[in-house]
């Protein structure tokens, strides 16, 4: 009889501090390459457009790739994500990390089907069971941004969005970003 190894927080610790990615995720280990350029610019717009609002409405915050711990086989990395300041005096610990769901996770595609897999199916099955309000899978090759929702304590399709929309939020009163705006200077497919 064959034993799945499982891979909890505490492995975490002890992988190389090599410049990977490590996330588990229902006690899988999920290793990712250092982020595209690209990948990277994004997650910058993206952090711009929500501090600015941030900033503007005093509703809460944004961070880049925080740690979170939803439980000890759970443990992952997403690209940004925002959070109330109501809810962060619950979800962030001692230890610097968000032990709970924030509102909103986004995460920025990496090329490759097993990077695409993870975020679409792993992490959206994840975050969905974990009560995160809102998903944003964001394609910077396509120019496209998957905007999932929380509707019947599950994440749903919402809506799909592509460069000359603009992406707004109920989750985000007042926020909008003009797709054109968040993939400016990303190079096109072909390049």
């Amino acid at each position: 009889m064959a034993t799945t190894l499982r891979w909890n927080s505490k492995d975490l610790e002890s992988l190389p501090d090599d410049g990977k990615r490590y996330e588990i995720i229902d006690g899988e280990l999920y290793v990712s390459k250092q982020p595209h350029y690209y990948h990277q610019r994004i997650c910058i717009n993206l952090g711009f457009f929500l501090e600015a609002w941030s900033r503007e409405t005093g509703l809460g915050e944004g961070n880049y790739a925080p740690g979170l711990i939803f439980a000890e086989d759970d443990d992952v990395a997403p690209d940004v994500v925002w959070t109330s300041f109501s809810r962060l005096k619950t979800v962030l610990e001692a230890d610097g990390r968000l032990h709970a769901a924030p509102e909103l996770v986004i995460e920025v595609l990496s090329p490759g089907p097993r990077n695409e897999r993870r975020d679409r199916e792993a992490k959206l099955k994840l975050y969905s069971r974990r009560g995160v309000s809102e998903y944003w899978i964001v394609d910077w090759i396509a120019r496209r941004v998957e905007v999932y929702r929380r509707e019947q304590a599950q994440l749903n399709l919402a809506v799909t969005l592509f460069e000359p929309d603009t992406l707004t939020s109920p989750l985000l009163p007042g926020f909008s970003c003009h797709l054109a705006d968040l993939f400016k200077g990303m190079p096109a497919q072909s390049e």
